[in-house]
C-alpha cells in the first residue's frame, strides 16, 4: 500500500535540496545580490534550470501561459484530480536565498522522491513555481497566482518603471498574452499546499521548526494627510503654532498604543513626508501612510475606526485638518480544517510538533484559497530575518518538513475543489 511506503534518505534529499537551491540563487539580474522579477531573464535561467532537474527526476515540465513554472507527477489514472504544491520564484531586491525559492523546491524534491519510490498516488500531484507574487515589477502582487484562477487579465496594461507593459513583457519572455486564459487551473483540485519560511521570529521563540498556518491576515492600507500652516520656525511662539508633523508624530503613538494593546494587531507607519521639509520652517502638511493588519476582520476594522477617531481629537486639539483614505482592503483568509488537521496529524507521525500560528505577510496560498482548500507549513526563519541577503533556514528544519510532507501526501484527505 502506498501509505506503507520506506521514505527516502532524507537528511541526503535536503543536502541535495539545499545545495541546489544555493545554485539557483546565482541567477539574479543585479550580480552581487538576489534579485528576480516577473518574466525577467534572470527567471528564464532559473526555469531553465528547475526543468532541467526535474527532467531527470522524472516529471513532466513546462511554462504556462503566464509564466508560471511547472512541474508534475501524473498519478494511476489519468482522470485523477490534482493536489498542488506550490510558492513563488521572484523576490524582492536584495533579498534572500529561501523565501518562495525554498517552498518549490521543496516540493520538487518530493514529486521525485515519491516517483523514486514507486508510490502510486490517487492524484495528480503537480509543483507551482509563481511568476510573481511580490509585486516588485509592476506594483502589483500575485500575478503568477491571480493567472491560475483566471483573474489576471484585467492586469495585462499595467507598466513598469521603463514604461512596459506586462503584455508587452510577456511577449518579450516569448509568451502569447492572448493565450493567457489557459493559465487558469482545470479540473478537480484536492487543494494546494504553500511550504515557505515564517518570515518572522514565532516560532524560534517557541523552540519549534514547524508551524502550521492557522489564517492569513487581512489588511488595511490607508494614507493619511495632515494640514496645518507652515510658518517661520524661529518667530512663531510654540502656542500659536500649527504643526502638521507633530499631530502626526502624537498620532503615530496612538497606532502604536492601539496594536500594543490589542492582541494580534499589528500597525506601521512605513512612510512619512512632511511639507515644505526646510529645516527652519514649521511643516505645514504632513503625509503618511498606515498599514493595519489582524486575522479577524471585523476587529481590524472596529480598530481603524478607533484610529480614524484619534485623528480627528488629535487634528481638533492642535488646529489642524485632517483626513484618512483607505486605499486597499484584504479580507484575512482562514485555511483549511480538514488539510490543516492532515498536517497536524503528518507531524505527529513524523514525532514532531507544528503549532498553529496567523500569517503577518501575503502569500499565494490566499489567493489560491478562493478556488480550494489550501494550507501552509511554516518553517522557522533564524532571527526572524526576511526579505534580506542574510535571509537563512536550518537544514535540520527543512529535513524535518519534508519528513511531515511525506506523511501528509500519503495520507491526503479526499475531498475536492
Amino acid at each position: 500500500m502506498t501509505a506503507t511506503l520506506t521514505p527516502p534518505d532524507l537528511a541526503a534529499l535536503t543536502a541535495d535540496l539545499m545545495t541546489r537551491v544555493a545554485a539557483l540563487c546565482e541567477h539574479t539580474e543585479v550580480p552581487g545580490t538576489i534579485q528576480r522579477t516577473f518574466l525577467s531573464p534572470a527567471a528564464a535561467a532559473m526555469h531553465a534550470d528547475l526543468s532541467a532537474w526535474a527532467t531527470t527526476l522524472g516529471l513532466d515540465v513546462r511554462v504556462d501561459e503566464a509564466g508560471n513554472w511547472r512541474a508534475a507527477l501524473p498519478a494511476a489514472q489519468p482522470d485523477a484530480p490534482t493536489f498542488l504544491i506550490g510558492s513563488h520564484l521572484d523576490t524582492v531586491p536584495d533579498g534572500g536565498r529561501y523565501d518562495g525559492l525554498l517552498g518549490v523546491t521543496m516540493g520538487v524534491a518530493l514529486a521525485g522522491a515519491l516517483r523514486a519510490a514507486g508510490a502510486i498516488l490517487p492524484y495528480r500531484l503537480e509543483v507551482l513555481g509563481f511568476t510573481e507574487e511580490e509585486g516588485v515589477r509592476f506594483g502589483v502582487p500575485f500575478i503568477g497566482s491571480l493567472s491560475t484562477l483566471g483573474q489576471a487579465a484585467d492586469l495585462l496594461d499595467l507598466t513598469d518603471a521603463a514604461g512596459v507593459s506586462v503584455r508587452q513583457a510577456m511577449r518579450d519572455f516569448g509568451l502569447d498574452d492572448a493565450r493567457l486564459p489557459n493559465a487558469a487551473l482545470t479540473g478537480e483540485h484536492l487543494g494546494f499546499l504553500e511550504f515557505h519560511i515564517e518570515q518572522g521570529p514565532v516560532l524560534e521563540a517557541a523552540g519549534q521548526p514547524l508551524g502550521v498556518v492557522s489564517a492569513l491576515v487581512g489588511h488595511h492600507r490607508a494614507k493619511v494627510t495632515f494640514t496645518g500652516r507652515a510658518n517661520h520656525a524661529g518667530t512663531t511662539p510654540m502656542h500659536l503654532r500649527h504643526d502638521a508633523l507633530t499631530a502626526a508624530a502624537e498620532w503615530m503613538l496612538e497606532a502604536e498604543r492601539t496594536a500594543q494593546d490589542t492582541p494580534g494587531l499589528v500597525a506601521t507607519v512605513g512612510r512619512v513626508q512632511a511639507f515644505p521639509g526646510a529645516s527652519n520652517v514649521i511643516p505645514g502638511r504632513a503625509e503618511l501612510t498606515l498599514d493595519l493588519r489582524h486575522a479577524d476582520d471585523t476587529l481590524r476594522a472596529r480598530k481603524l475606526a478607533d484610529l480614524h477617531a484619534a485623528l480627528e481629537r488629535i487634528g481638533a486639539a492642535r488646529g489642524v485638518q485632517v483626513s484618512l483614505d483607505v486605499l486597499t482592503v484584504i479580507p484575512a483568509v482562514p485555511l483549511d480544517d480538514a488539510l490543516r488537521a492532515a498536517l497536524h496529524r503528518a507531524a505527529h507521525a513524523a514525532g514532531l510538533d507544528a503549532p498553529e500560528l496567523v500569517s503577518g505577510a501575503g502569500h499565494d496560498a490566499m489567493i489560491v484559497a478562493r478556488a480550494m482548500p489550501a494550507a501552509m507549513l511554516f518553517l522557522r526563519t533564524p532571527g526572524g530575518l526576511s526579505h534580506h541577503p542574510d535571509e537563512t533556514v536550518s537544514g535540520q528544519d527543512v529535513q524535518a518538513a519534508l519528513q511531515v510532507a511525506w506523511h501528509f501526501l500519503l495520507n491526503l484527505p479526499r475531498r475536492g475543489a
